[in-house]
């Protein structure tokens, strides 16, 4: 297990928990709170995993990359269109959603080539 740097770890802590798979990627991750609960353990706020192995050959078991960047997405443009709205969140939602295309062009690619869900290049 090893602690990844998030940028605001004041709050939080993001963890991987295991080695990466065949892509050279880890799988499973968690959020914990920074502040221990009164028995003094970390509170867990969330886990993540993602999809190991390729689709057509392991079926859907984890989530993709689009999925969380949708989520970021949505959250962005909610607080755009409320009273949060501000610079820092209308750049940080432009990056996420050219990070969002640029994977749905690569998933096109590998779409036309017949190798999107196998574990070939």
């Amino acid at each position: 297990m090893r602690t990844l740097t998030n940028g605001t770890s004041n709050y939080t802590e993001v963890l991987c928990l295991d080695e990466p798979g065949a892509g050279n990627a880890c799988h499973n991750y968690k959020v914990v709170s920074r502040t221990a609960t009164s028995d003094q353990t970390q509170l867990e706020l969330g886990e993540v995993r993602f999809q190991n192995g390729p689709i057509q050959e392991n079926g859907v078991n984890g989530v993709q990359n689009e999925d969380l960047l949708a989520i970021c997405i949505d959250r962005l443009r909610g607080f755009q269109s409320g009273p949060f709205a501000c610079r820092s969140n209308d750049m940080a939602l432009a990056r996420i959603e050219e990070a969002m295309a640029w994977l749905r062009g690569r998933t096109a690619e590998r779409e036309a080539r017949g190798v999107e869900g196998k574990n070939q290049l």
